[in-house]
This record gives structure tokens, C-alpha cells and sequence, in this order.
């Protein structure tokens, strides 16, 4: 009879835990953090004046294959001419994975 307990209670352990493992590895980074970092990219080249994010991720295929990303835009003044982009930041993993000039 104890051992059945221990069995039970040790399945029910590795089950639990494999559970949590896999909701964790579906974790987004926050669109905070996606900001950040397209900003931290396109001030390598220069200084910016402004920048926007969508609040929640959306999904996209690209190439054939679907991301959840997040989409903003970065606004610079090059030569007294202001630059617009939009980026796509992969919400899993926080890669620009695209940047369009408006």
C-alpha cells in the first residue's frame, strides 16, 4: 500500500513537472522588452525620436512558417529627413525578424 502512494505521488510529480516545463517554454517576452530592443538595435546606428508597439502579439507566417511577433515602428532624423520603420519582433524569442521603411 505505501508503495502504490510513493508510485502515485512520484507519476503525479513528473507529470506536473513536465507540464510546467512546456508552458514555460510557450512564454512570450513582454512587448516592453520587444520595444526595447528594436530600440537598442536601431540606436547602434544613430539616435531615434520616437518609437511605438503594439500591445499584444499577433500571428504571421513568413517564409511559410507562423511566428508570434510583436509590431512597432521607430521615427529618426537623418540629414534633417525623418526616417519611418516598422519592425516585427518575435514575441518568443525577441528577434527582429523583419524592418520595412513607411
Amino acid at each position: 500500500m505505501k508503495w502504490n502512494k510513493l508510485l502515485i505521488g512520484f507519476s503525479t510529480g513528473i507529470i506536473a513537472g513536465a507540464l510546467i516545463s512546456q508552458a514555460a517554454k510557450k512564454k512570450t517576452i513582454s512587448s516592453d522588452v520587444a520595444l526595447s530592443l528594436a530600440k537598442k538595435a536601431f540606436k547602434e546606428n544613430g539616435p531615434i525620436d520616437g518609437s511605438w508597439i503594439h500591445m499584444n502579439p499577433e500571428n504571421i507566417k513568413k517564409y511559410n512558417l507562423p511566428y508570434k511577433i510583436y509590431r512597432g515602428g521607430i521615427t529618426r532624423t537623418v540629414n534633417n529627413e525623418v526616417e519611418q520603420y516598422e519592425f516585427f519582433v518575435d514575441a518568443m524569442t525577441g528577434t527582429i525578424i523583419e524592418v520595412n521603411p513607411l
